[in-house]
């Protein structure tokens, strides 16, 4: 009997609503990513976005057709190429806006981002680190007086790519697995 099961965790698996993304600046030091990976695992939070989509990779196939193998086509790993990434949230203040109009007073700075998806004890189950981020697009949200939704904003990230972070309980494989990919 492993521990989980001696102390009543049950092993379902995870729900996708419990999640937390954290951008940074990409000019943030080293020791800034170690220590935004080493707070999540001491369940600081650090972003209230409500949706993250667009973490998606593909492998684009180089296809080759060798003389006298009619028939036959061989296929070869190609280029990796990432998904836009899209973040979601309630309106609360302006710093999603302030983050891409920054680019047309020529101050703008791109942001790398990591993205938590944690169990229902909020423990960190899967990282998600992207680098560079810079946002392509933000769109304000829809109003319409006869109904009362929430205002929702939200910005497309375009990024240099995603890579997923072993994470162990204290974090720290996580931070060096961050500083490795920052580099």
């Amino acid at each position: 009997m492993g521990l989980a099961k001696s102390i009543g965790v049950r092993g379902d698996p995870i729900l996708n609503h419990n999640f937390v993304v954290t951008l940074l600046d990409t000019s943030s030091t080293l020791s800034t990513l170690k220590s935004v990976a080493m707070s999540v695992a001491f369940d600081v939070v650090l972003g209230g976005f409500m949706e993250c989509t667009g973490l998606e990779v593909a492998m684009q196939v180089e296809e080759y057709r060798e003389g006298g193998r009619n028939g036959e086509v061989l296929k070869f790993p190609g280029h990796l190429s990432w998904s836009n990434i899209t973040l979601k949230k309630g309106i609360g203040g302006t710093g999603m806006w302030d983050w891409i109009t920054e680019f047309g007073e020529g101050k703008g700075k791109r942001r790398d981002g990591l993205i938590v998806l944690m169990s229902d004890l909020h423990v960190p189950n899967n990282i998600w680190y992207f680098r560079r981020g810079l946002p392509l697009t933000y769109t304000a949200p829809s109003m319409n007086a006869t109904q009362s939704e929430v205002a929702v904003e939200s910005v497309v990230i375009s990024h240099e790519g995603v890579y997923q972070v072993p994470y162990v309980w204290l974090g720290a494989s996580a931070a060096g697995a961050i500083a490795g990919f920052a580099t």
